[in-house]
């Protein structure tokens, strides 16, 4: 893998380029859809083109070079690549942080998803954002950013197309609150649920969530037969729901963050060396992105001591940078709340090699067996598509699409 260089820190770290916030993230893709159906309060900041309904659809994984990389598998989405544009997923490249800033269109500084799991500073303990939330964290007070979507219920028909599970999970309440939500479990069962609320309504906002790829990608790695199944599933899937859109309906296919595959020889537990844990309270993150939380009291040296002894151990496999300097590099926003500061780690670490990182005094050793992971800052990882399936200009013609591809 290339190294990559963008922005310089302090500690003499090149870190890559903060997410484009404002300009071509996943934080703008709600937000200029909620503009194009002339909800006050928000800009198309994506240029998206005029339409009587918007579905967004989700796809938990497709990062941009995947979907160039296995686009045979997805001819139909293939045919749109010409005219795709490239956006930045949020910081860590992770579905809690993204799914957070495309439901509220706000950076992670502002609306305080900063990770997987994270450190809880009023009860001293980590936190999971996903699919186990602390029965301690109320999510509506974890994330008190007011949701695209609820603020675009007030004046146009708003929907949720997800799995029957997530109808009242706490990362829907911290961060897709509002809305109708209608349940669906397979993928055609999703596509024709959609469908049919896009065709009942003259206007509509529409958030449509894909997990497959993901769960795939994850457990059998991105390059595996498996992942190129649930494309071939997805591509097939969308291809209909193009066909069966009423008039006047813009089909948006964007994601959340992209995928690496680790080979069992580079998941490491890093807990096993002392001198990568001296001084730390609680560790935290995911394997490619750690978030590291020094015991109070310590200071630049100790904090300082840490960093050289990662360096030593990972040398250029890894970035480091303290948390003031990633946030000076506007990987959080250019706003980082009081309440959201004590959450983000005294020192990060991003992979930057193929390789995962592993506290096993408190991860179950089960997760080593994980293939496809994310989190950190690679274009492997960071950077995801935004494709335009279908509008009222150029319904079902990749051809027609306008531009090229753009960043």
């Amino acid at each position: 893998m290339k190294s990559e260089s963008g922005t310089g820190s302090a500690s003499g770290e090149s870190l890559p380029p903060a997410p484009g916030y404002g300009r071509s993230s996943v934080a703008d893709v709600l937000t200029s859809s909620a503009a194009v159906l002339g909800v006050p309060g928000f800009e198309n900041t994506l240029n998206l083109p005029a339409a009587k309904r918007v579905c967004v659809v989700m796809v938990d994984g497709l990062g941009w070079s995947l979907l160039k990389q296995r686009g045979g598998h997805a001819p139909f989405l293939r045919g749109f690549l010409p005219s795709a544009r490239v956006l930045t997923a949020a910081f860590p490249t992770t579905t809690a942080a993204s799914l957070a800033s495309l439901g509220t269109g706000r950076p992670p500084g502002e609306h305080g998803m900063v990770g997987y799991d994270v450190l809880d500073p009023d009860q001293d303990k980590v936190v999971n954002l996903l699919g186990n939330w602390d029965p301690g964290v109320d999510p509506e007070r974890w994330q008190p950013c007011p949701t695209v979507l609820e603020r675009a219920a007030e004046h146009v028909p708003v929907a949720s197309v997800s799995l029957p599970r997530f109808a009242d999970s706490a990362m829907t309440r911290a961060a897709l609150r509002g809305g109708e939500f209608i349940g669906a479990t397979g993928a055609h069962a999703r596509v024709a649920a959609a469908a049919q609320a896009l065709a009942g309504s003259p206007r509509m906002l529409m958030y449509l969530y894909w997990n497959e790829l993901d769960k795939a990608g994850h457990k059998h790695g991105a390059q595996s037969p498996q992942w190129g199944f649930q494309l071939e599933e997805l591509d097939s899937a969308l291809k209909l729901l193009a066909a069966r859109l009423p008039a006047d309906t813009l089909l948006l296919l964007t994601a959340d963050h992209g995928m690496v595959d680790v080979a069992p020889e580079h998941r490491y537990d890093f807990s096993a060396d002392p001198s990568l844990v001296a001084g730390v309270r609680h560790t935290a993150g995911e394997p490619r992105m750690v978030h590291l939380y020094l015991e109070p009291g310590a200071d630049e040296s100790d904090r300082d001591g840490l960093m050289a002894a990662w360096r030593t151990a990972y040398g250029n496999k890894i970035w480091i940078t303290t948390r003031q300097e990633a946030i000076d590099a506007g990987y959080f926003g250019d706003v980082v709340t009081g309440a959201v500061l004590p959450r983000i780690g005294d020192v990060l670490v991003l992979a930057r090699e193929p390789i995962a990182l592993y506290d096993l005094r408190r991860m179950k050793s089960s997760s080593l067996e994980v293939v496809g992971q994310h989190g950190s800052m690679t274009r492997a990882e960071r950077e995801v598509p935004l494709l335009q399936l279908a509008a009222p200009a150029a319904k079902r013609n990749p051809g027609a699409q306008a531009g090229g591809r753009k960043k």
